[in-house]
């Protein structure tokens, strides 16, 4: 998510500063951007030009220090509270007052988080959808203390982006996740109940309900432990048992078969 956020802000013509923790993560995450970039030339989707002067508005960086100057920050870090609270922190002393804090989660409470900065009224949700590049709909979401101007500034950075831009509440998962999670969760079961083979409930959900790729194939995706994290945080915060994480998916998480980027979901990508 991170590297198509941006690829994306670059891409509108921002200069961005993207910082992660280790030298590696971040050649890692430029590497991606390139790749996305190259798919698009390849297609005739961007010209070489735009791609590399796109590349050249991408610093990357170890250090958190060298967003001090920034005139938004949005953080992707795993979708764990406690991990996102302690960059907020961080950053809520680092960049001017003004600045506002977006966080890109699916699920968490938009209200806990503001609530250990000192801006609570500059903190909002800026859950992009994956990939970055192409999924068209951002989705701000607005805390208890969230103030207006700066639910406005976050929907006009968005549509700068060219998003279409849609609002939720501060509530479990959001709109898309509200919906999503249990559908995903609900597949699972299916699978694991031996009720039909991957393919097969793929192969069902493509081809009758024309979603462009299968729920399974669509956990791979988007990480299986993105999906548990989400599941184990909406059932902690309302205890409806749909939301309750089934144990295979809690084994393959355990077992780090996490989807396409370890190489191995519910299929197989070529890697160990």
């Amino acid at each position: 998510m991170g590297s198509g956020i941006v690829e994306t802000v670059a891409r509108a013509g921002y200069e961005v500063v993207v910082r992660e923790v280790t030298p590696d993560l971040l050649q890692r995450g430029l590497e991606r951007i390139d790749a996305s970039m190259k798919r698009a030339v390849d297609r005739g989707k961007l010209d070489a030009p735009t791609r590399d002067a796109t590349r050249a508005r991408v610093r990357g960086t170890t250090l958190l220090a060298d967003l001090a100057g920034v005139d938004l920050v949005i953080e992707a870090v795993i979708e764990k509270m406690e991990e996102k609270k302690k960059v907020l922190q961080d950053l809520d002393k680092l960049v001017t007052p003004g600045v506002i804090l977006a966080s890109n989660t699916s699920s968490l409470s938009i209200t806990e988080m503001a609530a250990v900065t000192g801006r609570p009224g500059r903190v909002v949700g800026m859950h992009f959808m994956n990939p970055v590049p192409v999924m068209p709909v951002v989705e701000l979401v607005r805390g208890l203390a969230t103030s207006e101007e700066s639910l406005q500034a976050a929907r006009a950075f968005a549509e700068s982006l060219g998003k279409k831009v849609v609002v939720a509440k501060d509530a479990p998962g959001f709109i898309v996740n509200r919906l999503l999670v249990p559908y995903l969760l609900d597949a699972v079961r299916v699978f694991e109940q031996g009720l039909a083979t991957r393919e097969d409930i793929d192969t069902a959900v493509t081809l009758s309900l024309n979603y462009p790729m299968g729920p399974l194939t669509l956990l791979d995706f988007v990480g299986l432990d993105t999906t548990y994290y989400i599941a184990e945080a909406m059932f902690q915060e309302t205890k409806d048992s749909r939301w309750a994480s089934p144990v295979l998916l809690r084994q393959m998480v355990t077992a780090g078969w996490l989807g396409r980027k370890s190489g191995r979901g519910f299929y197989e990508y070529g890697r160990s």
